[in-house]
């Protein structure tokens, strides 16, 4: 489970460096330089991830316009280990955190080998539960993206996962697999809901050009926050039209950071900007005549005012049809030990 003062925000890098070291590099100065805590890369062997005859899906179809196979694109953007190691070393000089996404046990084992403390399980395995079952043997923290999953189908992961005893170190992602995601589906309060339903650490994976649904996001309880991120939305890749551009990313993570300024603890305590204007703003118990020792209190005698200098409202029903106990001038302050009990 994710711990840390606020939220975690993820810079998805995903396969957007396209292959090529220096853009990966360039990705991630941009997350590090934005406020991001982590980078996301893929990490797969295209051999045993899909056949050479799988064709783009829809969303892929219309990013690229390209006839391009899904073997060849992912094959054009596999890194190797030694790749890899450069990148975790490059984020380690950066100060950023390294993850990524295993497709397959051996990428995850590797994963480890180099250090890397975290690892997201993509939608696509989400109910691939002989695969995160393996990875949670390697005693690492696990993030599960659940994309394409509904929550009937939900549940019956969530039951299976929370028998495992690394059930500790798991996270989950909300996540629309739609690349860009309208917002109108985004169904942002599945977010409250699994939270409440399952008592869950649960965040936001965001596949939307919007800047601002990653704010609205942690308002319902996320705590994690993945997005996308690019050089250029006009790369040729399936993922860029859904990425954010650096100064799109960096106003991304400027929303989330005001959102949690307004949200606050959730405990209702005085701030010290409100306690200077209080006793001016709030209204106070005067008596306006006069009275004498052992007169009854009663409506005629008091107004409700300005300053909050004297009694509170509140405590109103405490002193009516009570005795003063000594001689009170009107308008001044007063309190309940001016009448009997």
């Amino acid at each position: 489970m994710i711990k840390k003062k606020g939220t975690f925000i993820i810079a998805e890098i995903g396969i957007n460096h396209n292959g090529i070291i220096n853009n990966a590099k360039k990705l991630i100065n941009v997350a590090k330089n934005c406020g991001a805590d982590a980078v996301k890369f893929q990490t797969y062997n295209t051999h045993n991830l899909i056949s050479k005859s799988q064709t783009l899906m829809s969303y892929q179809k219309r990013n690229m316009r390209s006839s391009i196979s899904q073997f060849k694109m992912l094959k054009k953007c596999e890194l190797t280990k030694i790749q890899f190691l450069e990148l975790k070393k490059y984020c380690d000089k950066k100060k950023i955190e390294f993850i990524s996404t295993p497709y397959d046990y051996e990428s995850a084992l590797m994963l480890k080998k180099i250090g890397v403390k975290k690892i997201k399980i993509a939608s696509t395995d989400a109910n691939n539960i002989p695969l995160i079952k393996e990875i949670l043997k390697l005693n690492i923290e696990t993030i599960i993206s659940t994309g394409t999953t509904n929550e009937k189908e939900f549940d019956i992961i969530y039951k299976i996962i929370k028998k495992i005893p690394a059930k500790k170190k798991i996270s989950y992602l909300h996540c629309i697999s739609y690349y860009p995601c309208p917002i109108e589906i985004l169904n942002l309060n599945v977010i409250k809901n699994y939270r409440n339903k399952y008592n869950i650490p649960i965040g936001f994976s965001d596949h939307s050009n919007s800047v601002i649904s990653g704010a609205i996001a942690i308002a319902l309880g996320a705590n994690i926050i993945e997005k996308h991120i690019t050089l250029n939305k006009k790369l040729f890749g399936p993922d860029h039209k859904s990425s954010l551009e650096p100064n799109e990313f960096r106003t991304y993570i400027s929303n989330i950071k005001e959102a949690e300024k307004m949200l606050g603890s959730g405990i209702r305590i005085l701030k010290t900007i409100e306690k200077k204007v209080k006793i001016q703003m709030q209204k106070s118990i005067y008596l306006i005549n006069d009275i004498k020792k052992n007169d009854i209190i009663n409506l005629k005698n008091i107004i409700i005012k300005r300053p909050a200098s004297s009694l509170k409202p509140l405590f109103l029903n405490k002193i009516l049809g009570k005795k003063a106990k000594r001689d009170i001038k009107k308008m001044t302050n007063i309190s309940l030990g001016d009448f009997t009990t």
